[in-house]
């Protein structure tokens, strides 16, 4: 690592020496293993690194691996400041960000600055480093949820040019058992990925080669050791953390600028590759443009003789490039594209997804346009990426299709709206519902027959399991009553009973819930002083219903003493004689 780290400062330092020492010192520091990652609280991720806090070799994200060195071009206009958002399809090829590459990106930003604000992350500054490392995901060659739709791969680090790093993660990643590879639009190297990955789309799994999950751990991977990147002396630390060379801090720093004044969208998969990567073979260091060449002094040459004169032939004017036209401006209007109602149960995902198609003055479909869908009400149903408003670009066809929606645990209705960003056109409007967890059917987990003496508690439980459609259903509402029979489903006064928290008798429960493998158990049933026969009906939203019997018995009645006989006189001998006769 060491001699190709060297072979990198000689190739794009003027002073080896100088830079090596720089270079050195800044990367000292680095590490961002020793720090404990943060929580991210807006994706309600677990804690980032949570049961591994190994530092990555030579504590860089990347492995040091080859990185783009192609610069941004020259003549940048002089924007002050940093755009909240890039407009759309305006500008130079290589301003380029594809939607989505820069939706996780302004994502990734806004959470880290909620979690840890004095940190300072600018979005731009991701954008530069995902350029350098993949282009930005290829190109925006990601598909809907944003994950890449081929692996972005480094080369093997088998330490011939580059560095040596034995497999981490059994190829789970990157495919080779042997040698660890940097994956992913961010170029994560599968033992950084075990600290700092994220899951920031909420689909389950911690995905390097997902731009939003890669997004994410870059961020906070750049702010650790409590870096403000305000400040440039952290700024450089945290560019120099992700790959230990000053060519790569050089060609970050300068896209990084270029993106703060100039940047726009484009539509996914359309951005514009860069060029040279740092191991290619050329003579041109690394992160410079090259340098002009000097012409050789021309060979003397005989002294030309007069020409003929030629009729001149007029020089064709070369073709003006055609200005570029914001695919919005031609929509005059959107509509919905299927469903108008979407209906979900209590914590599932909705079948339908919200889907809009804009069009022309002529009715034709317009692509690459920017629709904004945001959800609207009271509610905790979000997007699958966990958020309340996405940015979707129309395909080929016009259309925008939303991310699927999640539905949380309140019920009721709210509404999904959809607007062409940057317009006032009239937005579209989705009506939304939740309701709440249903279970058409319910069984008992047992046959055990139920029985009780008057005064006394039946010993057994009763424990049921809910069913939907066939599946398991988790978290479904119950409620369970004593009713006055089978047929009459009026609530009992007398019999078996439930006890409150305070101790009191009360013949109905309600808020019971099953568990996530859809069982539920009773809390204990007291016989009561009536004997008889007593029904309980347990009930479930969708239709679901159970009936139990309890029977209750009075006490088997104390057998009544046998009374003993009082003996007479002559039985006992101590009567008074009769007299004898004659006496």
């Amino acid at each position: 690592m060491a001699a190709h780290l060297g072979r990198r400062l000689r190739r794009g330092a003027t002073s080896g020496a100088v830079v090596a020492a720089a270079v050195a010192a800044l990367a000292a520091s680095q590490a961002p293993g020793t720090t404990p990652p943060p929580t991210d609280g807006t994706s309600g991720d677990l804690p980032i690194g949570a049961g591994d806090a190994t530092t990555p070799p030579d504590g860089s994200a990347s492995g040091n691996s080859p990185y783009y060195t192609e610069l941004p071009p020259l003549n940048t206009p002089n924007k002050p400041g940093a755009p909240t958002s890039p407009p759309l399809f305006t500008g130079p090829g290589e301003a380029g960000i594809p939607a989505t590459v820069y939706a996780a990106y302004k994502r990734a930003e806004e959470s880290i600055r909620s979690t840890d604000p004095d940190c300072n992350l600018p979005w731009q500054l991701l954008a530069g480093i995902g350029k350098v490392e993949s282009g930005q995901a290829g190109g925006g060659n990601v598909d809907a949820n944003g994950t890449t739709k081929s692996p972005i791969l480094g080369p093997v680090l088998n330490g011939v040019g580059f560095a040596n790093i034995s497999d981490t993660d059994g190829g789970l990643y990157d495919g080779d058992t042997t040698h660890d590879r940097a994956i992913g639009p961010m170029q994560f190297i599968p033992s950084t990925w075990k600290t700092w990955g994220q899951d920031a789309n909420s689909d389950g799994k911690k995905d390097p080669s997902n731009i939003y999950d890669a997004a994410q751990a870059a961020g906070l991977y750049l702010c650790a050791n409590g870096r403000n990147l305000a400040l440039q002396a952290d700024l450089d630390k945290a560019i120099l953390s992700y790959n230990h060379s000053n060519e790569y801090l050089r060609t970050v720093l300068s896209w990084f600028e270029y993106y703060k004044r100039n940047s726009h969208q484009v539509p996914d998969g359309t951005g514009q590759l860069p060029g040279h990567r740092s191991d290619d073979p050329v003579t041109t260091p690394a992160g410079t443009r090259p340098l002009p060449t000097t012409p050789a002094s021309p060979k003397p040459s005989p002294t030309p003789t007069t020409p003929k004169p030629t009729p001149s032939k007029p020089t064709p004017s070369k073709p003006t490039t055609p200005p570029v036209t914001d695919p919005a401006s031609r929509v005059t209007r959107i509509s919905r594209d299927g469903a108008t109602a979407l209906t979900a149960r209590a914590g599932s995902g909705f079948v339908t997804r919200p889907t809009v198609l804009a069009v022309d003055a002529a009715g034709k479909p317009v692509p690459g346009v920017q629709v904004r869908f945001r959800i609207v009400g009271d509610t905790d149903t979000r997007f699958a990426i966990g958020v309340r408003e996405v940015t979707v670009v129309t395909g080929s066809n016009g259309k925008a299709v939303a991310p699927t929606l999640k539905a949380g645990e309140a019920t009721g209705a709210f509404t999904v709206s959809a607007a062409v960003a940057g317009r006032t056109l009239n937005a579209v409007e989705f009506t939304a519902t939740v309701t709440e967890r249903s279970a058409d059917t319910l069984t008992r987990l047992d046959a055990k027959e139920l029985a009780a003496v008057t005064g006394g508690s039946f010993a057994d439980r009763v424990a049921v399991k809910a069913t939907d459609d066939g599946t398991v259903a988790a978290g479904v509402a119950l409620t369970a009553t004593f009713v006055t029979s089978a047929e009459d489903p009026k609530p009992a006064t007398d019999g078996p009973f439930f006890k409150d928290a305070d101790g009191n008798p009360v013949r109905t429960l309600t808020g019971l819930q099953t568990a996530a493998d859809g069982t539920f158990t009773l809390p204990e049933v007291f016989a009561g002083d009536t004997a008889g026969t007593f029904t309980l009906r347990i009930t479930a939203p969708g239709g679901g219903t159970l009936t139990v019997t309890f029977t209750v018995t009075a006490p088997e009645p104390e057998p009544t003493p046998t009374p003993t006989p009082t003996p007479s006189p002559s039985e006992s001998g101590t009567g008074t004689p009769s007299p004898t006769p004659g006496s």
